[in-house]
């Protein structure tokens, strides 16, 4: 019985059961606002990713950007908070920077 348990929390938590970014951004509603090649009231994904392609510090910015939301950098529509953990936040804002 113990290493049923074992073995179901180790499965449980591989990468096989992970998310894919995109559809984690889906499930957390990101594309009622951004698309990943045009724009429609926020920024393309690729517009995002070209603008910060020089930026070391581009995932943690985004991720931020992304939790705690944020104005004035693509207009005057504000970006609201989304509610989303830190590693989430950080794998959206990864897979958005991949775009090209």
């Amino acid at each position: 019985m113990k290493k049923a348990l074992l073995l179901l929390c180790l499965f449980s938590t591989s990468s096989a059961f992970a998310i894919s970014p995109a559809d984690l951004a889906k499930a957390k509603n990101c594309f009622a606002c951004h698309a990943p090649d045009k724009k429609l009231i926020g920024p393309s994904y690729k517009e995002v990713a070209a603008k910060y392609k020089t930026d070391a510090n581009a995932v943690t910015k985004l991720a931020d950007k992304i939790k705690k939301g944020g104005s004035g950098v693509w207009g005057s529509m504000p970006m609201p908070p989304n509610a989303v953990s830190d590693a989430e936040a950080k794998d959206l804002a990864k897979w958005i920077l991949s775009l090209k």
